[in-house]
């Protein structure tokens, strides 16, 4: 796929060098086409990483999309170069009279907080608003899941009695529904979270479609407003070695995490994690931007 992006966005030369098509701005402005408008609310810490995850999911559609990185203007955190967000990142004051096809709220670690504690809530919950008429469709996802959930729907967020990490397997609720085209009745999904969701309140609304999840890990994929809100709650973007990062990276901090389920070979955290996921994400994200992102928004907005 055609991904337009900054022309010196480091993640580009990455990304060209794993084969995948990377159109710089010269180049698009040369098609006479329309491309898709994704805005990407990017709360993970490393940025630089969730960037290249989430543009390698876009790498399996042919339709053009143009990427714009938002960022929060109420916190800026310590973990990408102050440099790469005023060059590459724009706010919610820069795009709140702007409207995009589709708009992505990444995870965050802060799900351990009260939604209302979190230092940038007030300034997500507008953004959430400005969603709801200025984007086609929105996908949350871990974190970004549970707050639109709690926000747009009053789902509670529930503490898990330990954390929830590894690679889980999910089964497919409702085939109908475009968004898991292609799936097969099973497949697999990482985690990485401390916190859930009410399952009561969930039934309780009505307002979901459930389109999977799994016995060990709780729901995956929520769709309401027949597609308008997505909700993923976990991280189908993962490469293949970030549920590694994240183990070793608590491990050095004394936290004694458990192994990641179903990751590692034989349990061993000394071994190379296999990827086992990639195609299923990819599936997942091809189908949102075709689906529910391009069949939905008009031409002219």
């Amino acid at each position: 796929m055609p991904v337009k992006v900054n022309n010196d966005l480091p993640t580009k030369k990455i990304l060209e060098a794993e084969n995948i098509f990377v159109m710089d701005e010269s180049r698009a402005t040369t098609q006479d086409i329309r491309p898709l408008r994704i805005a990407i609310l990017n709360l993970m810490p490393l940025k630089e990483d969730t960037e290249l995850q989430l543009l390698r999911s876009f790498s399996n559609t042919p339709l053009q999309v143009e990427v714009t990185f938002l960022m929060t203007a109420s916190y800026v955190g310590k973990n990408t170069p102050l440099s790469h967000l005023e060059q590459f990142y724009m706010t919610y004051e820069d795009v709140k009279d702007k409207k995009f096809d589709g708009l992505i709220i990444t995870g965050a670690p802060v799900e351990q907080m009260e939604f209302e504690d979190v230092a940038y809530w007030d300034e997500l919950t507008k953004i959430m608003d400005w969603s709801q008429t200025n984007v086609t469709s929105t996908l949350h996802i871990c974190w970004g899941a549970q707050a639109g959930l709690y926000y747009h729907y009053g789902v509670r967020k529930e503490m898990l009695s330990a954390k929830l990490s590894g690679v889980y397997r999910h089964r497919v609720l409702n085939r109908k529904e475009p968004l898991v085209r292609g799936f097969d009745d099973e497949f697999l999904a990482p985690h990485s979270r401390y916190t859930g969701i009410s399952k009561e309140d969930v039934e309780k609304s009505g307002r979901f479609t459930v389109l999977a999840e799994s016995d060990e890990a709780g729901y995956f994929i929520l769709l309401a407003e027949n597609g308008k809100n997505i909700f993923v709650l976990g991280h189908p973007e993962y490469d293949r070695l970030t549920l590694d990062k994240e183990y070793k990276r608590d491990v050095a901090k004394g936290i004694n995490p458990d192994i990641p389920v179903n990751y590692y070979p034989d349990n061993d955290p000394e071994q190379r994690p296999l990827l086992l996921w990639r195609s299923h994400a990819n599936a997942l994200y091809s189908n949102w931007l075709n689906y529910y992102v391009y069949q939905g928004t008009p031409y002219e907005w």
